[in-house]
């Protein structure tokens, strides 16, 4: 792609935009806006800019519009994909200071925000007026523009789905400094093609999220957790169908491995409830009393324990649940901190797969003569597979990286899975989604693409 250098007369239009305190260049941009949570790829962007409103955006892209100047936007930067580095230099938009909470609706049961509200304020908010936004992304500093980018999952999918659920409109930036109303707070929508579903997912690609209104739930007045040790993972996986076809739906349904639980512990400085075993299951059921939730969570437990569970511990209070939840919050930065630098496969494949794959990419330490952990979303099929560096040279680690990697997104692929479930495709994961979509695939999301963007400025280089 031939983009335009940005220069002297841009540096200036940009600063009568947005005033000299919030345009950087050169050595006045931070290193972490040279790369996101993924190692290994490094680009600063020619300047950084910090947007406070919608017009600065619309400004701010029809001057690259006409210019040919790359845009890329950015949130809090905690994405593992490489999906907001400025490959092409250009412009960075930074996002993050347009951070307000513009209106909670309690009749429509919606709640408007800017881009860079972070999801641990949102949760907050809701919950201080006792409702409940569902999307639960591990990364709580994340932005609910990040989240909306890549259509964020976390835990609670399995019961209530991941954030394009909770997407009821949209207020986008086109390529071309045009702002687009998409969606709204109606709850059903007919008309046309669903341009907020397209929206939500393409990695700022397509247009920037400059508003967002999010569909709202009562908040569940009780929530228990059922800690389920079997003697291996294989027979743990194995039982999560089980559960899910007795048609009682957990609110999450987590799996673990002890390894994991022993580097949490020692990340955080805390002992979880139970680390004897080789393997768990965590489930969360919640609902609007004690009694309802025992009801169900009852029979999960018989079936767990006919399925060959060595016991089911019952987190009923406060503390328990929390001792157990920061544990499992902390296994990515415990795996990280365990290493020199690792790299990590999302793939989704389906629930009845989970466990062939989880057995296939534990093989694959063995083959290769790397260590490779596991944890992730047992009731949705979204697996987090790590493969780390330790002190392997950077040839051979390169190696053995894309080897290890080249089996598992061909393993989902031959399983029935997708390439990522839900931190997206950004620049790292673009050659196995070629390999999934296929050649006609990628010429529709191409052609899209094209659609949004003619002349290709949008976050360059990402998606396809």
């Amino acid at each position: 792609m031939d983009f335009k250098k940005v220069d002297k007369n841009d540096i200036d239009y940009l600063i009568s935009v947005c005033e000299q305190d919030r345009v950087f260049i050169e050595n006045e941009i931070n290193e972490d806006y040279s790369h996101d949570e993924l190692a290994g790829i490094h680009k600063y962007p020619e300047v950084l800019v910090q947007a406070k409103n919608t017009e600065e955006v619309s400004k701010i892209m029809k001057y690259a519009y006409d210019n040919n100047i790359p845009v890329t936007p950015r949130g809090q930067g905690t994405g593992l994909v490489g999906g907001s580095v400025s490959l092409h230099g250009g412009i960075m938009l930074d996002m993050s200071k347009m951070n307000e909470i513009l209106e909670i609706d309690e009749e429509n049961l919606t709640l408007t925000v800017e881009p860079g509200v972070l999801l641990m304020e949102i949760s907050k908010f809701v919950e201080d007026r006792d409702l409940f936004y569902p999307p639960d992304p591990g990364e709580k500093s994340a932005t609910i523009g990040g989240n909306i980018n890549t259509n964020a999952g976390g835990m609670r999918a399995v019961k209530y789905g991941v954030t394009r659920d909770f997407v009821r409109g949209l207020e986008v930036v086109l390529s071309n400094g045009e702002i687009m109303e998409i969606g709204g707070k109606v709850v059903k929508n007919s008309s046309g093609y669903s341009l907020k579903d397209l929206m939500v997912g393409s990695e700022g690609t397509l247009g920037i999220v400059t508003k967002a209104v999010l569909k709202l739930l009562p908040l569940p007045k009780k929530a228990i957790s059922l800690l389920i040790p079997f003697p291996n993972l294989e027979m743990a996986i194995e039982t999560v169908p089980k559960i899910i076809k007795s048609k009682v739906i957990p609110t999450a349904i987590e799996y673990m491995v002890k390894d994991v639980i022993l580097a949490s512990e020692e990340f955080l400085g805390k002992k979880f409830p139970d680390n004897s075993s080789d393997a768990y299951l965590l489930l969360t059921f919640d609902g609007n009393s004690k009694e309802e939730i025992e009801q169900v969570y009852e029979k999960v437990a018989h079936i767990c324990l006919d399925a060959g569970a060595l016991d089911v511990l019952i987190s009923n209070t406060q503390e328990r649940q929390d001792s157990i939840w920061s544990a499992r919050g902390a296994f990515l930065e415990a795996i990280k901190a365990s290493t020199t630098e690792m790299d990590e496969c999302d793939v989704v494949v389906p629930r009845n797969r989970v466990a062939e794959f989880v057995k296939f990419s534990n093989e694959l330490q063995k083959e290769f003569d790397i260590r490779i952990k596991s944890f992730g979303h047992a009731g949705d099929g979204n697996l987090h597979i790590y493969v780390l560096k330790d002190d392997l040279s950077e040839e051979v680690w390169e190696k053995k990286l894309a080897d290890v990697f080249k089996a598992m997104y061909s393993k989902a692929n031959e399983l029935g899975g997708k390439v990522s479930g839900e931190h997206g495709i950004g620049y790292a994961k673009k050659p196995y989604l070629q390999e999934s979509m296929g050649s006609f695939g990628m010429e529709l999301l191409k052609n899209i693409k094209l659609s949004f963007d003619p002349k290709g400025i949008l976050n360059p280089g990402k998606v396809c």
